[in-house]
């Protein structure tokens, strides 16, 4: 079953939070013995910038691969992807099959864009905690683990 589903984690620049949480959801995936599902991110308004350094050293202190990459902006919707927004605000703006961070742990992911070191890793904690139960999901979907 491997690679049937897409996942693409959507925000606004694609330095920090999408970022994170793609990730996270490839530690969780594979902490999970899920191979069936390729994971992305993008950004609405992503330039090319680099991923900031405090939301590498939040991957890194969650054990995920914290090395940098530019950001990527989305250029089209597919509709075969699943794309999971930040916010709200940025659901509304996804054109495509779209699910919210708040659907799996009852609250939006904020911005921690230009806040300090704390403010990124526990932006990251709440991303971890939603990829985990999205990876619950899919052992569900995926009959494995």
């Amino acid at each position: 079953m491997q690679g049937n589903i897409k996942l693409c984690f959507i925000c606004t620049g694609n330095t920090c939070r999408s970022f994170m949480a793609e990730r996270l959801m490839k530690k969780a995936l594979k902490q999970s013995n899920i191979n069936f599902v390729k994971v992305s991110s993008r950004g609405l308004a992503a330039t090319g910038e680099m991923s900031t350094p405090n939301a590498c050293k939040a991957l890194k202190k969650l054990g995920a691969v914290a090395t940098k990459r530019k950001s990527v902006a989305i250029k089209k919707f597919d509709q075969k992807t699943l794309y999971v927004a930040m916010t709200s605000a940025i659901k509304a703006k996804v054109a495509g099959k779209v699910i919210e961070m708040k659907d799996l742990i009852g609250q939006e992911i904020f911005d921690p864009y230009g806040k300090d070191e704390k403010a990124y890793e526990d932006c990251a904690l709440l991303i971890d905690k939603a990829c985990k139960v999205l990876a619950e999901k899919l052992v569900k979907i995926g009959g494995e683990k």
